[in-house]
């Protein structure tokens, strides 16, 4: 059988696809995690190059480019693939946000812990949060959507096609926004509580001055959280499955405003 000829199109052509590929990886909830060795991400990336590659060489300048030519369009491939994996990184953030404003209310802010993924101290509900989140991302092998759309993407918008002066900005902007309000949605019930809660509380030291209010309050406060987080968290998964099944859609808009 006779291989291939490495010709310059085909090197360049295929540079190109890993840069896609590889940004995408580099993006993707949890396998963009510092936990995950950098050269076990990359070789991942090139052999999913090498498999995607056959498939989307078409839609691929088939041409000689310059350097010049080839870093530019090289660095745009990079700027989507972020742009993609940024879509899914705003909904584990929002969970991660939420968990933030639940310990922050329940009197664990100075409980935090490593978080590998970010190489930083996080508070413990939000760690909870993001590591539930990501459960229910592998669970519901939504990963198998960044497979997808890596193939999507070329043919939706091939190399050299990438603009930043349409609607992709605003779109992003817009989602940036959504997450927002969701991670306020997810932990709702528990501030509502809680604020009720310090509020009965302000009473009770208004007509009982000898009660600790301050002693009282922790104890009360947690274990009201983690009640509410026990009887909500199917509620919780069911929002997240919502925001990990609009993602497509969402990368099918991104792909058609650039």
């Amino acid at each position: 059988m006779a291989l291939p000829e490495f010709s310059l199109p085909l090197i360049q052509g295929f540079l190109i696809c890993l840069a896609r590929v590889a940004a995408m990886f580099a993006a993707i909830p949890v396998f963009s995690g510092a936990q995950i060795p950098p050269q076990l991400r990359l070789g991942v990336a090139f052999m999913f190059a090498m498999l995607t590659y056959p498939i989307v060489k078409d839609f691929i300048p088939a041409q000689s480019l310059s350097p010049l030519e080839l870093g530019l369009l090289i660095s745009a491939e990079v700027i989507l693939g972020l742009l993609v994996g940024f879509l899914a990184q705003l909904v584990f953030m929002a969970a991660e946000f939420a968990g933030s404003l639940i310990g922050y209310q329940m009197g664990f802010a100075a409980a935090n812990v490593f978080d590998p993924t970010t190489q930083a101290q996080v508070a413990l509900i939000s760690q909870f949060q993001g590591i539930f989140a990501i459960l229910l991302f592998l669970s519901l092998d939504v990963h198998h959507l960044f497979l997808e759309a890596i193939v999507a993407s070329f043919e939706m918008l091939p190399p050299g096609s990438l603009t930043l002066s349409g609607g992709a900005i605003p779109m992003i902007v817009e989602v940036a926004n959504h997450s927002l309000i969701l991670s306020i949605r997810l932990v709702a019930p528990i501030l509502a509580l809680l604020i009720l809660s310090t509020l009965t509380l302000g009473i009770m030291s208004r007509v009982f001055p000898q009660l600790q209010v301050f002693m009282v309050s922790f104890p009360l406060n947690i274990g009201i959280s983690f009640i509410v987080m026990g009887l909500t968290i199917g509620v919780v998964a069911k929002i997240l499955q919502g925001e990990f099944s609009s993602l497509p859609e969402r990368f099918l808009n991104l792909f058609n405003l650039m």
